[in-house]
């Protein structure tokens, strides 16, 4: 079964955030050809925690600290700015900030 994934701006983000699951995260990321491990799908399913919490995107030093890890690993994890694809593919708001 394929899921269909929803509207997406230029940038790959949902046009509608209330219409992510992690069924549709994962197609996203499938789509975009970039695969998620379970400790980066883990970092997904946290950040939109801080979200739910705080009620924006963290900054890359508050969640580094947030979810207890180096940022350098969290960089060489996503072999990018770490917030970007967490936040797109966890159905968040585009970062602000140097991402």
């Amino acid at each position: 079964m394929s899921i269909q994934v929803p509207s997406r701006d230029s940038d790959g983000y949902l046009e509608d955030m209330n219409e992510w699951t992690p069924e549709i995260g994962r197609a996203m990321a499938q789509a975009d050809g970039v695969e998620i491990s379970d400790e980066q799908w883990e970092q997904i399913m946290r950040a939109r925690e801080y979200y739910e919490d705080q009620g924006t995107v963290p900054a890359i030093r508050k969640f580094a600290k947030y979810v207890g890890t180096d940022q350098k690993i969290l960089f060489k994890q996503w072999m990018t700015g770490p917030m970007k694809p967490i936040t797109k593919y966890g159905g968040l708001p585009k970062p602000t900030g140097c991402v």
